[in-house]
């Protein structure tokens, strides 16, 4: 019989085969499948070589790490020869299964089972700075055009003080490849083709970081683009991140880094007879400006057709009126080969609907366009649009406005964008059947404004969406449609702003690396997709952006002039965002990389507070960023966000095995808990003489964050949960919280027994709430929890994003709370589940989650006055698992009453409370396991608050009529698609 146990997955550095890597010693990784019970793991085997055939029996790998017994191994760090550069390495790994005494499952003759391999491979990139030969190039801007008086229409094109995107190309001859490789990189953004094709998927590519500090470069396969004979290897480059316009800061609005793009790029082919021929960047390529009269990524990109050299890819293009181009630098020490996957076009979405806005005078107007065209595609997103135009005549111009929502008249509402001017234009040179997609750019939009084509229809527009390909990990549902709705809104809004680096918003003149938006967001977008590799490249960007001072700073990359000084909450990510990855994928690197830091870090706020009560060097200490009602004192926030990475620094320290530097963070973080609960929290007893707790500000923050990190005395921890509680239920029952709040809402009423109270807010509707904004017709998270009422409208558009994640943060208790997928206290990579549902008053709720151990998913589901719960635990995992019911008789495994054996153990018995139902709680091994209950209804808090906003907004009758802003953020205004 065939052993079900198998790995799979298998990862290098938390991806896939990846093609070009220069880790040193990379870490080897797999997940593990079963179809029976109680298969695990008991030793594992993993080999690396350079040829695919010395994996086998009798082959010579370079490394081998013979047989292990380790039933906890889900991956083997690379300690054999050091690697060689560009070189493809193939690896295998053979898992062993446990013995087994249960008869359903085969164990080979002996006791024994076979090993399972699974096979895969990586590839090595430059392993020094020494061995790149290509030279930074760029057009040379020293030489000042001609200029001419403009006259495209009644007023010039607004470039935005922009440069043209310079074409550069270089022939070159020689037989066909055997193999070939592309190393390229750019300061700025670059877009390569080989032969007329281009080459890879990445957009935006090398991706933004510290260009004073790291620039990424980017390794593919050409192999099949190489021909026999002349061939051309040919880019364009735009200003992207290092020379266009980045941030808010008026005084430094852009070129942050440089001045102008540079490109660099180095080809190797291996030939069959044993040569290699290499092309890289130098004075022998040629430059010149192209269709793209500008690309940035807040303004916008313009395509002039008229300026278009067709063919300039191909061999055979003269280019003798073509500049020699000029060598920028020579230098290598800051180049690194990318760790993540690169932005990609993921998504393409049709019109929901096309409204024609005439201009009068037969639709066309002064200078010669024609009508607009408001487009909606029904859902928020990052990206661009790909628009077919049938013909346009020289110097005719089409363009396209992104924003948001529309205004009150059903124009585009671009007020909150700020300075970005998200356009892009199409100038036309006469020829017919043209494709308009812009390249170096993309914008937060919904809506589109296009003018400049008579008509319009659902085939010619497209809106791409635009993310960093982290894969999809996890999946959630539930039964009732509003809450699927506000998980796939927290999706989109992950999706919109994880753009190389995990950004605020998308459609606005900022799209920063926030720290603390990320630390609150990490934990639900961590359930949502595999972010092990975009966040290993982001704490590098953290590292990079530290101060002189060993402080951690609020945005990453770091830009001068935006808050430099790390505020509480925001800073501390540095802390809470390794500690975070950790536990999630069981990958202590993520410690070690990040511990020098995480103890400056803390060195810091305590050499400046010596009282351990944190009120110097705190930033701009943004407090609860956006809560509405009462302020958090921020002396509570920022001593509370102090004890607890202290306390995560001292349990980094564990984990790494140095339990001197664990004792005194562990003793540093005792005193700061002892000083928080001196300084700001008070006991007394009330009329009834029972006890009670108060913390300085009285606030729903104040509690949440001391009992999130478990700052108070032991017997002052139920009156200060009853408290938070009083507060919740006297706001409406209502969050009064921002951004730092509430991401611990939900998990600490949970934690306290008030799933109940955390199920209210999760169905309420009014203002404050997750469903306001969904029955106004939000597809994303916004930024302010009233960003639009009726009765105000807009909010300042200073501060008012529709997609923005910080809020979003309740997507992990979907998963944790709801679907009751979770992994205990102690566990890391999911070795040890907890399983525990909490129903509310949902008919059923699923979660499935792809772990660093394999897949995990949990379904439940009520009929009539039964529960059942469908458990899957991936092999060498186990689960304690809570079966919701009052009647712990009533429990049945597998239509059978469950029997306390190898592979299931009855642990408690929990009896119902007031806010909760009871629970019987076993102890399961790996496997699928089925459970039915007994589940009553029992009375649960007010789950839809009477009063609020309607379902949907009233529009006036009329034909043509107006869309009011809220019926724009719904999509529900009149179609008029031609």
């Amino acid at each position: 019989m065939l052993v079900s146990l198998r790995p799979y997955a298998l990862r290098c550095d938390h991806r896939a085969t990846p093609l070009g890597i220069d880790e040193a010693a990379p870490l080897l990784s797999w997940r593990l499948a079963s179809a029976h019970r109680g298969d695990a793991p008991l030793a594992y085997r993993v080999r690396v070589a350079d040829r695919a055939e010395d994996l086998d029996e009798g082959g010579q790998p370079l490394w081998d790490t013979g047989r292990i017994e380790d039933p906890d191994a889900i991956g083997a760090v690379y300690a054999g020869p050091a690697l060689k550069s560009r070189t493809r390495y193939h690896w295998r790994v053979a898992v062993w299964p446990a013995e087994r005494t249960d008869p359903t499952g085969p164990t080979a003759e002996g006791g024994s089972a076979a090993a399972v391999e699974a096979t895969s491979w990586f590839e090595t990139a430059f392993r020094g700075a020494d061995e790149w030969r290509a030279s930074w190039i760029g057009h040379d801007p020293r030489p000042i055009p001609v200029m001419d008086a403009p006259t495209e229409g009644e007023r010039a094109l607004d470039d935005h003080g922009l440069a043209p995107c310079p074409t550069l190309r270089r022939a070159f001859t020689g037989p066909a490849a055997l193999r070939a490789r592309l190393y390229v990189s750019a300061r700025g953004l670059y877009e390569v083709r080989l032969n007329g094709t281009r080459v890879g998927d990445a957009e935006l590519a090398p991706g933004w970081t510290d260009y004073t500090r790291r620039v990424q470069y980017q390794t593919y396969d050409v192999t099949e683009l190489v021909r026999d004979g002349e061939n051309v290897l040919a880019a364009t480059i735009a200003d992207g991140w290092w020379s266009g316009f980045v941030g808010f800061e008026p005084r430094r609005a852009g070129a942050h880094y440089g001045a102008f793009p540079q490109f660099l790029a180095e080809l190797h082919i291996d030939h069959a007879d044993g040569r290699t021929t290499t092309i890289v960047t130098d004075d022998t390529w040629r430059t010149h400006t192209g269709e793209i009269r500008h690309a940035d990524l807040l303004m916008g990109e313009c395509h002039d057709l008229r300026h278009a050299a067709d063919g300039w890819d191909l061999p055979g293009f003269d280019d003798t009126d073509w500049s020699p181009a000029l060598i920028t630098d020579t230098g290598h020490r800051l180049l690194v080969a990318s760790v993540d996957e690169p932005v990609r076009a993921t998504t393409a979405l049709r019109p929901r609907s096309i409204t024609r806005v005439p201009h009068g005078n037969g639709g066309v107007t002064a200078d010669g366009g024609h009508d607009t065209h408001i487009v909606d595609f029904g859902q928020n997103l990052a990206g661009r649009v790909r628009l077919r135009v049938a013909g346009l005549a020289p110097g005719a111009r089409v363009v396209v406005r992104h924003a948001e929502a529309l205004d009150e008249t059903g124009r585009l509402y671009t007020a909150n964008l700020r300075t970005a001017a998200a356009t892009d234009v199409l100038i036309g040179d006469g020829r017919e059947h043209l494709v308009f997609e812009p390249r170096f750019t993309y914008h937060g939009f919904r809506f589109v404004e296009i003018s400049g084509v008579p008509r319009l229809y659902d085939s010619d527009v497209v809106a791409v969406a635009l993310h960093s390909d982290t894969p999809w990990s996890g999946a959630f549902d539930c039964s009732d449609p509003e809450i699927r709705r506000l998980h796939d809104c927290v999706v989109w809004g992950q999706r919109s702003n994880f753009v190389s680096v995990p950004t605020d918003c998308p459609q606005r003149d900022e799209r920063l690396g926030w720290l603390a938006d990320a630390q609150v967001f990490l934990p639900t977008a961590a359930l949502n997709a595999d972010v092990a590799a975009f966040f290993t490249k982001w704490l590098r960007d953290i590292e990079d952006a530290r101060t002189p001072e060993g402080g951690f700073t609020n945005v990453a990359p770091r830009l001068i002039g935006v808050a430099d000084e790390g505020a509480p909450g925001w800073g501390d990510a540095g802390v809470i965002i390794p500690w975070h990855l950790y536990r999630t994928y069981d990958d202590p690197r993520f410690l070690s990389r990040a511990l020098p830091a995480m103890r400056a870090w803390i060195g810091l706020i305590h050499r400046h507070n010596p009282d351990l009560i944190w009120r110097r060097h705190v930033g701009p200490h943004f407090s609860d960023w956006l809560a509405p009602g009462v302020p958090t004192p921020r002396e509570v926030i920022a001593t509370a966000y102090f004890a607890h990475s202290t306390r995560l620094t001292a349990s980094a320290a564990e984990v790494l095995g140095l339990p001197e530097v664990a004792r005194e963070y562990h003793r540093l973080a005792a005193d700061i808990r002892t000083a928080f609960s001196e300084r700001f929290v008070t006991t007394d007893k009330n009329a009834e003489g029972d006890p009670t707790v108060r913390i300085a500000g009285d606030t729903q923050t104040g509690y949440l964050v001391a009992l999130a990190f478990g700052l108070l005395p032991e017997d002052a921890t139920g009156p200060a949960a009853q408290r938070l509680a009083e507060l919740i239920e006297k706001a409406g029952p209502a969050l009064q919280t921002g951004f730092l709040g509430v991401a611990l809402a939900a998990p600490v009423l949970d934690a306290y027994g008030r799933a109940d109270l955390a199920h209210a807010l999760l169905r309420r509707t009014d203002v404050p709430s997750w469903l306001f904004p969904l029955r106004h017709g939000a597809t994303t998270i916004w930024e302010r929890w009233d960003g639009w009422t009726p009765g105000t409208g807009f909010r300042a558009p200073s501060m008012n994003s529709f997609n923005h994640y910080a809020l979003g943060s309740i997507g992990e208790w979907l998963y944790r709370g709801v679907a009751g997928l979770d992994q205990s206290p102690d566990s890391t990579g999911y070795r040890k589940l907890l399983i525990r549902p909490r129903p509310g008053e949902l008919g059923h709720a699923s979660a499935g989650y792809e772990s660093a151990r394999g897949t995990v998913t949990v379904r439940w589901e009520r009929h009539d006055q039964t529960l059942g719960l469908r458990v899957q635990v991936p092999p060498g995992a186990s689960a304690e698992v809570h079966v919701p019911t009052d009647d712990h008789g009533s429990v049945r495994e597998s239509g059978a009453v469950p029997v306390d054996g190898e592979h299931l153990t009855l642990l408690a018995t929990i009896p119902a409370t007031d806010t909760a139902s009871g629970h019987s709680v076993y102890r399961v091994g790996s496997g699928v396991y089925r459970f039915t209950a007994s589940y009553p209804s029992r009375p649960t808090y007010p789950s839809r608050p009477t009063g609020g906003y309607p379902t949907a907004p009233v529009a006036s009758a009329g034909p043509r009529r107006a869309p009011s802003p809220a019926a724009s953020l719904a999509g529900s205004h009149e179609e008029d698609t031609p």
